[in-house]
């Protein structure tokens, strides 16, 4: 079980991600913009953030940045979504650059994310 931050706008998108990782056994804290998700990690850190990219007040890629800077251990998941695939692809290129490592295109459903969250939090094998 991991202690998960997902950092969202949309309130529908929010429960329903939050639900999805409680489902996978994960705790789960909620933000609706950077600067909450920001003090929620200064007030209860999280070992993964899952992040939009698109937010008011603080938007992801600033957000990202910041959780580099202050929480340099910290997993991160960049997520995106909209009608204009290029910009979305560009923007979650642009987060995984700056330390996202793992992306997302929104919508993607339970199979995706938990395969997102395998590769994210399992950790690399040494080789002998």
């Amino acid at each position: 079980m991991v202690q998960i931050l997902v950092i969202e706008d949309d309130d529908i998108f929010r429960m329903v991600l939050s639900r999805m990782l409680e489902q996978l056994g994960h705790k789960v804290c909620t933000a609706r913009n950077g600067n909450e998700g920001l003090r929620s990690m200064a007030a209860l850190p999280a070992e993964l953030v899952i992040t939009d990219l698109v937010m008011p007040e603080k938007e992801g890629i600033e957000t990202i940045t910041e959780l580099r800077k202050l929480y340099p251990g910290t997993k991160i998941i960049a997520m995106s979504g909209g009608t204009n695939r290029d910009i979305v692809r560009q923007n979650l290129q642009c987060a995984s650059f700056l330390g996202a490592g793992r992306i997302l295109f929104k919508p993607f459903g339970l199979e995706e994310l938990q395969a997102a969250l395998d590769l994210t939090l399992t950790p690399p094998t040494q080789l002998s």
